[in-house]
């Protein structure tokens, strides 16, 4: 026999305090979920950006969003995301800026600092081939971003709980990388973006109770995908799904960037282009570097107005040198830039109207990353002669851009000053800083490592301090020396000769390599290498050691006048096998600049770890003092916060109220589960008394009179038993599912009839 039900209060009688408009309580799961779904559905990132630098600071941003939204969970969702954004902008301020006061709070020239970085990502951005290095403007512009969405995504999951909606911005984060990739994505990015967004519809209401089917769902749904996506690929590409290799296909790129600071991982050596017809050897220019950015290097800049490379090509006035034809063989080489030897007369073989050529750069170019099979060049080596190039006179005809020395620092040129004082032309100028970097003497070494500096010069500290570094470091370096003394000139990215086999040249990642152009006029462009490598692949043109053999100097240690590789030991002798050489910059591999402030996310990310772990310890301390403040001033409020009180204490051990409790039935589990004292029996009597009294007869307890009875019930749960660690730490009542304070005021059984021990 079911009991009748409760009478319906009188409408003069207050109804139970409702919860307030846009003061919701957080649930654990929906703050974390958001963090999570934007940090999987970024995993395309990796595609735009060497190394795991990026991925570092994302984490760091992302759970410090989520760690704040935690944390002020039961504030207006309006002011939570004010907060979260104030949080980021402190990160942002502590891992790019030194204008930081108490080391987080932005100072006077923080934003000026913001600024400078913006402005410096968007050339970057704009010119750069991806993947790119992790410089600090690149990785500033990606944890702004990662903050900024993990801000939007946690309001419209958490605070307007409409996770559906998140999609969008999460599929614009998704989206932008693989439009910009060349190559499908890795099946992982596809199957981590549908993870991240099957996370967020877990967060609906109700969604968690079908979490098995939707489990399976969501899985047969990415594999789908993942297979029909692998089959099919008619929009954006012409190939499926790569490897574990990351989607590259095997095809490299050249990274057209040459920073001072860095260093760059090495991986096996892969061969790339297979050259015939090559009489002897010769740098493969892919493309030039015009424009120095003190702060971040050389770049290269936007391409000239160019000529189909398979038409008729412009040339200058024919310097001296040897035409030959010359048939490249690709083997595993894509980008936006393609190779030639020399200066180009003509090249075939190659699809028409897909390739241009840019006559002041020196560089053919395409407007999207291809992989050709192979194209026949016909050429014009140069080959001036030392004298010629002494006697070369001064002249106007060159681009002033490459005599720009903007922004750099007086010591530069001071030392450039003293390193040729003893040099009467420019060829001499040139062939004095080739032996100040490279000669017996020379204090400079080949290492992949930049030594550390103490300034904010990385030009500097590579001339004066660290002096080790790679080829991009030496040739960045001795090119804008030569421009502060009035020599044109310009960095050059592409290979050196490679490894004769005797039917052709094999060219791989190992040649990759940078070098010098400077300008002659009447003879155009003629490299100089100021790298001092001693592993075989150094190059020294005709010019440099007729120079060298007129003045009766040694040669460079090392550097023979041909290719160590060309030389092959004589038959019957039993040649020592040579040291592998120390592999130059591989295409495309990751960079991690010094001063991008790398290292220090590793201690953030451990503190923001802490700080979030100790949050609903942090939160429950928040709710006891606030509900025992309620209670104290009496009135309708300190009846619900007394009650809400009991009710997380009893949830903090292991026995939470269920949505069918009634008040007496809420206190009986109380009793009996937490075996209460006949103290603790009779004081929560008296708050259900109480509870009942105001919620049903509008009768409200008086400042401090439900004080007593809610701590004397307290103390006998407490007693019952000592909470473990997980229970201090993780408490129940504020990671349940169910928040409490959304409770329908539950029905009285029998007007008070049923006493607590009942």
């Amino acid at each position: 026999m079911s009991a009748p039900a409760p009478p319906r209060p009188p409408a003069s009688r207050p109804a139970p305090p409702a919860p307030q408009p846009g003061r919701r309580r957080v649930r654990w799961f929906a703050p974390l979920a958001s963090g999570v779904a934007v940090l999987l559905c970024g995993a395309p990132v990796y595609s735009l950006v060497q190394g795991a630098g990026w991925l570092g600071h994302a984490v760091a941003v992302v759970a410090l969003v989520v760690g704040v939204g935690l944390l002020l969970g039961r504030l207006h969702g309006a002011l939570v995301a004010g907060a979260q954004s104030v949080a980021a902008l402190g990160l942002l301020t502590a891992l790019f800026t030194d204008a930081a006061l108490l080391g987080v709070v932005p100072g006077p020239g923080a934003f000026a600092a913001f600024g400078d970085l913006l402005a410096g990502a968007g050339p970057q951005v704009g010119t750069g081939t991806p993947p790119v290095p992790g410089t600090p403007e690149i990785l500033f512009l990606i944890t702004g971003a990662f903050g900024l969405l993990a801000v939007v995504v946690y309001a419209v999951t958490v605070s307007a709980r409409a996770p559906a909606a998140a999609g969008v911005p999460l599929l614009a984060v998704f989206a932008v990388p693989t439009a910009l990739a060349d190559q499908l994505l890795p099946w992982w990015v596809v199957a981590a973006g549908a993870t991240g967004f099957g996370l967020l519809l877990l967060t609906r209401e109700g969604a968690r109770r079908q979490l098995p089917a939707g489990m399976v769902l969501t899985a047969v749904a990415v594999v789908l995908a993942l297979l029909v996506g692998s089959a099919a690929t008619a929009v954006g590409t012409s190939g499926r799904f790569g490897g574990g290799s990351g989607g590259t296909g095997g095809a490299i790129g050249l990274n057209p960037f040459t920073a001072l600071r860095g260093q760059l991982t090495r991986a096996d050596d892969t061969e790339l282009f297979r050259v015939t017809g090559l009489p002897r050897p010769q740098y493969l220019r892919a493309l030039t570097l015009r424009d120095f950015v003190p702060t971040s290097g050389w770049q290269a800049g936007a391409p000239g107005p160019g000529v189909p490379l398979t038409g008729p090509l412009p040339a200058d006035a024919d310097p001296p040198g040897e035409e030959v034809t010359v048939g490249i063989e690709n083997v595993g080489f894509r980008d936006y830039w393609l190779p030639l030897y020399g200066t180009p007369l003509a090249v075939s073989e190659l699809p028409e109207d897909t390739w241009a050529y840019d006559r002041r750069s020196g560089t053919a170019y395409t407007a999207r990353p291809r992989r050709e099979d192979g194209w026949q060049q016909r050429a014009l080596l140069p080959a001036p002669t030392a004298e010629q190039l002494r006697a070369a006179p001064a002249g106007p005809d060159v681009d002033p851009a490459y005599l720009a020395t903007e922004g750099v620092d007086p010591r530069v040129a001071a030392l450039a000053t003293e390193v040729t004082s003893a040099s009467s032309s420019d060829f001499d100028r040139s062939l004095a800083l080739v032996d100040w970097f490279t000669g017996p003497g020379s204090e400079f070494r080949y290492s992949l490592q930049t030594a550390p500096g103490s300034g904010d010069d990385a030009l500097v500290e590579f001339l004066t301090v660290g002096r080790a570094g790679y080829c991009e470091q030496f040739a960045s370096a001795m090119a804008i020396m030569l421009r502060t003394l009035g020599v044109p000139a310009r960095v050059a990215v592409g290979f050196t000769a490679g490894t004769d086999t005797g039917e052709h040249r094999s060219v791989g990642t190992s040649d990759a390599h940078a070098w010098v152009e400077a300008f002659f006029s009447g003879y155009g462009w003629v490299p100089f290498d100021p790298t001092p490598l001693t592993d075989g692949r150094a190059l020294v043109p005709p010019y440099v050691q007729q120079a060298r053999d007129q003045a009766g100097g040694p040669d460079q240690l090392g550097a023979p006048d041909e290719l160590a590789s060309d030389r092959l030991p004589d038959g019957g002798t039993d040649a020592p096998a040579a040291t592998p050489p120390v592999a130059e910059p591989q295409p495309g591999s990751p960079a991690t600049p010094e001063g991008s402030g790398v290292p220090l996310v590793l201690p953030l990310m451990l503190v923001v770890a802490l700080l979030a772990g100790l949050v609903p310890a942090g939160v429950r301390t928040f709710h006891r003092r606030h509900r025992l403040a309620a209670v104290a001033a009496g009135g309708p409020a300190a009846v619900r916060a007394g009650w809400e009180e009991l009710l997380a204490e009893s949830a903090d051990r292991g026995v939470p109220a269920t949505p069918s409790d009634t008040v007496r039935g809420a206190a009986r589990r109380l009793v009996r589960e937490h075996r209460l004292d006949d103290a603790a029996q009779d004081a929560l009597r008296e708050v259900v008394d109480t509870v009942e009294a105001s919620w049903y007869g509008g009768r409200h307890p008086a400042a401090g009179e439900l004080t007593a009875p809610v701590q004397a019930v307290r103390t006998g749960i407490t007693a019952a038993g000592r909470r473990t660690l997980r229970e201090t730490l993780l408490p129940r009542s504020v990671l349940d599912r169910m928040p409490l304070g959304r409770r329908r005021p539950p029905a009285r059984t029998g007007h008070g009839s049923a006493s607590p021990s009942g």
